[in-house]
């Protein structure tokens, strides 16, 4: 076990499966400290046999588990289970784990996409669970809450989409953009590539650099697309240019699009607020955000305004890719899903 809970009567047992990379860790984090939830399982394959504490010290007396290879029937008796595991594997698990584990929440890429012909091109394998593709709830909260609340399987949004989407919905639900108008250049963190020993990532390629990659073969496009085309009930043939930036964690993102309405930058603003009130983590902001107003948070900072010159709308958010970006909105979602106020454990 992991921690000595006070006698309580609801607490909820989890399992997270890929345990050991940085979103299970951050996972870890929010969860370890709760005395409404108890983590019942860590997996994770290279780290299987060390303590989490070994492999993380700064889970020392809180974490008091040993990391575990996944196996068939491992997670069950999970209330929940989290899977955060890289694109491909997920959907070689969740089948079964969907059979002993009322409520799944996949932190990966495998369900995000509704067409396997999609998943494919963009994930470069073929989808081996096409059956629950239909069935999986796309886990943005401000967008899908009484979805997420009933659902059985969530498909955690990507890091980019989540600060994309977050920023288009006002204006695309509203009208006041066009559709086709839409770019959106994003610069995120190394940690978004998760604990990987890749040469391109390392301190000495990374440091005092910055590039752009995968332009126009992104495998966010089609589902930042597919959301927003969703919304706005038309297509959306936006262009989305990613860059990695020499700092750990975050995700800053611009967007321009051409101003499809009458309206003034005071105006757009209010539109924005209007459109994000209830939504906890949602902050519309006066001044220009940055990064470090978010890092280790599940807010989202959005902040708006017409170029006069131009009269293009420019949109800028901002999250930590780790935490809205990857674990603390799967949190959210695991609150909802239970019953519980989205934003408990996460302030």
């Amino acid at each position: 076990m992991q921690i000595k809970f006070s006698n309580r009567h609801n607490v909820h047992k989890v399992a997270i499966i890929g345990a050991s990379g940085y979103s299970g860790a951050e996972l870890m984090r929010f969860l370890a400290g709760r005395n409404d939830i108890v983590i019942t399982k860590a997996f994770a394959s290279s780290s299987a046999g060390q303590q989490v504490d070994a492999v993380y010290p700064v889970f020392a007396g809180q974490v008091n588990l040993t990391f575990e290879t996944y196996a068939d029937r491992a997670a069950d008796g999970a209330d929940v289970a989290f899977v955060a595991l890289p694109s491909g594997e997920a959907m070689n698990i969740v089948p079964g784990l969907l059979a002993l584990v009322p409520r799944v929440i996949d932190l990966g890429g495998d369900f995000r996409l509704q067409s396997p012909d999609a998943y494919e091109q963009y994930y470069k394998h073929r989808h081996a669970a096409t059956g629950l593709l239909g069935e999986a709830v796309y886990g943005l909260p401000e967008l899908n809450k009484e979805a997420i609340a009933g659902a059985r399987l969530i498909a955690n949004p990507g890091c980019y989409p989540t600060g994309a989407i977050l920023g288009l919905l006002p204006a695309l639900k509203n009208d006041i953009v066009r559709p086709d108008s839409i770019v959106i250049s994003a610069l995120s963190g190394v940690s978004g590539a998760g604990r990987s020993n890749s040469l391109e990532l390392s301190f000495s390629e990374v440091n005092e650099n910055i590039r752009a990659y995968k332009v126009g073969n992104h495998q966010h496009i089609p589902e930042i697309q597919a959301v927003l085309e969703q919304v706005a009930g038309k297509p959306v043939p936006l262009t989305f240019v990613p860059h990695l930036i020499p700092i750990t964690r975050g995700i800053y993102t611009t967007i321009y699009a051409t101003l499809n309405a009458q309206l003034s930058p005071g105006e757009l603003t209010y539109l924005y607020e209007n459109s994000y009130v209830g939504a906890p983590f949602v902050r519309i902001k006066k001044q220009i955000p940055q990064i470090k107003d978010v890092v280790n948070t599940n807010y989202c900072d959005i902040y708006v305004t017409i170029e006069p010159r131009t009269q293009r709308v420019i949109i800028i958010s901002v999250i930590d890719n780790l935490v809205k970006g990857a674990a603390g909105q799967a949190v959210q979602n695991m609150n909802i899903m239970l019953g519980l106020p989205e934003e408990q454990g996460l302030m």
